[in-house]
């Protein structure tokens, strides 16, 4: 991945940062310094070069000297707008190399938004016009590339593609800005009638005009546009790809950015099935805008011959408050006008509905107090949502995994001796915890009054303990040491099921 594909848009966006920094002022006339001194071939620059060039170009009350220019070009340069490296050219001494300072230049990407920012802040906002000139251009340069194809001349196809390119792409920013601008003046209220009507003819006759000549030449760029396919169009790829002098792009990538570039020229005049053309759209924008403007027409024309309409209302209007006698008379025309004297917009009503009613005036009633959010957002307060339950079900999760390994070992030390028996062998920690858990529930059921118990018996984790009387003692070895069981016999085995 490249630099410029690495490059993030948080990155780009905070290459804007000095725009609204409080030093703004002082950080571009910095970079216009760069640039001045990069119109004279001249990249790296030292703060007290920078002071020197603002000395000459700024204004008396932007001239920073070297020392305060260190802190802006170090600002600028954690911004990503400048380059930094240390410079030794100087030093004439093994301590002044030591001690040697930095030098600043453009990055890429800070050149590109200090030249946004001078487009912006130079632009002519009212500077606006419509391209119709350069059809006839555009017909010729396309008949000439079809030759030069045909010749093979791929210094002349790389010429007659990017003028070709960069004009359409004018064309376009042109026809933007121009209904941009057409669509400020049909909604904005500051134009006066009179201003309007001095340049109306003038406006009028550039769009009909414009829309005229794209009309007609825009089914002879098509013609022109097949012409220029018919003669190859990859070998006309191929051959401006080649002579393109951009030596940081592979041929490849060249050829699709060539490829690309003829699809998006071809599209301005040569429709897509069930689409329309850029030539086509654009027509149909100026039409629609001449259409906007003759009803912009209509109404100042009206409103010129006396007809009523909310800028003559709201002047008249104006017109009797500058002329009410007191203040209460504007307060009462107020209160005529727009209504506002119920406070029925905030659905609040007086404690004490019966003395303070809805409808006296806000003049005459004493305040009633509303919640915060009600004056803050319009909506009544609300006690909200009930309080989220916590649950640690990661916890439960894991307590009961424990408990199912602890059973399945329980089952599988139940079923050992179950089908291996007790005796005769050692049992296991898991056997004997299970065996003892049996004896204890059989002998709990061998409790008796008088008399003698034959035998008792105790259940667990699905087999059952039989406790019986023997003539002679038994032993049970376990993990845990020797059971010694007096004239008692254990049996052990699964419980039967339905």
């Amino acid at each position: 991945m490249g630099a410029a594909a690495a490059f993030l848009q948080e990155d780009r966006l905070k290459l804007f940062a000095f725009t609204v920094a409080e030093k703004h002022a002082e950080y571009l006339w910095v970079l216009r310094a760069f640039d001045i001194a990069r119109a004279n071939y001249v990249v790296l620059l030292h703060a007290a070069d920078i002071a020197e060039v603002l000395s000459k170009n700024a204004p008396d009350e932007i001239r920073p000297s070297a020392a305060e220019i260190g802190p802006l070009l170090e600002q600028l340069h954690s911004w990503e707008l400048l380059e930094r490296s240390y410079d030794g050219s100087r030093a004439a001494t093994l301590a002044e190399y030591r001690n040697r300072h930095f030098v600043y230049q453009f990055s890429q990407a800070g050149y590109k938004a200090f030249r946004a920012v001078e487009d912006v802040l130079g632009a002519r906002l009212d500077d606006a016009s419509l391209s119709r000139l350069v059809l006839p251009e555009l017909l010729a340069d396309m008949a000439e590339l079809a030759e030069a194809n045909r010749q093979g001349d791929g210094d002349r196809i790389y010429r007659k593609l990017s003028r070709l390119d960069s004009t359409l792409s004018e064309m376009a920013t042109r026809a933007a800005h121009f209904y941009l601008v057409l669509g400020d003046l049909v909604r904005t209220t500051e134009i006066t009638p009179e201003t309007f009507l001095v340049h109306k003819d003038a406006l009028l006759t550039h769009m009909r005009e414009f829309s005229s000549d794209l009309a007609r030449y825009a089914p002879k760029l098509a013609e022109a546009i097949a012409v220029v396919e018919a003669t190859g169009i990859d070998e006309l790829i191929t051959r401006a790809a080649i002579s393109d002098e951009r030596v940081f792009l592979t041929t490849d990538e060249r050829r699709a950015d060539w490829n690309a570039r003829w699809s998006g020229l071809s599209h301005w005049f040569v429709a897509a099935e069930a689409e329309l053309s850029e030539s086509e759209r654009l027509r149909e924008g100026t039409m629609s805008a001449i259409a906007a403007v003759l009803s912009l027409l209509r109404r100042v024309t009206e409103t010129r011959k006396g007809g009523v309409s909310r800028e003559s209302q709201l002047r008249h209007l104006a017109g009797w408050f500058a002329h009410t006698p007191t203040e209460d008379s504007a307060h009462a025309l107020f209160h005529a006008v727009f209504g506002l004297g119920r406070p029925r917009h905030l659905s609040m009503v007086h404690p004490d509905a019966d003395i303070i009613p809805t409808s006296r005036s806000w003049w005459e009633a004493p305040p009633v107090e509303i919640s915060r959010t009600l004056a803050e957002t319009g909506r009544s307060p609300s006690p909200g949502l009930p309080g989220r339950v916590q649950r640690n079900d990661g916890g439960i999760r894991r307590l009961r995994e424990q408990q199912l390994e602890a059973q399945r070992v329980r089952s599988a030390a139940a079923q050992s001796l179950a089908s291996t028996g007790v005796y005769d062998r050692t049992l296991d920690e898991e056997e004997t915890e299970v065996l003892l858990s049996l004896l204890n529930a059989a002998l709990t059921a061998r409790v008796r009054v008088s008399g003698r118990t034959a035998g008792s018996t105790g259940s667990d984790s699905g087999v059952k303990l039989t406790l019986s009387e023997s003539a002679t003692s038994t032993v049970v070895r376990t993990s845990r040491g020797r059971l010694h069981l007096d004239r008692l016999q254990l049996e052990v085995a699964e419980v039967s099921r339905r």
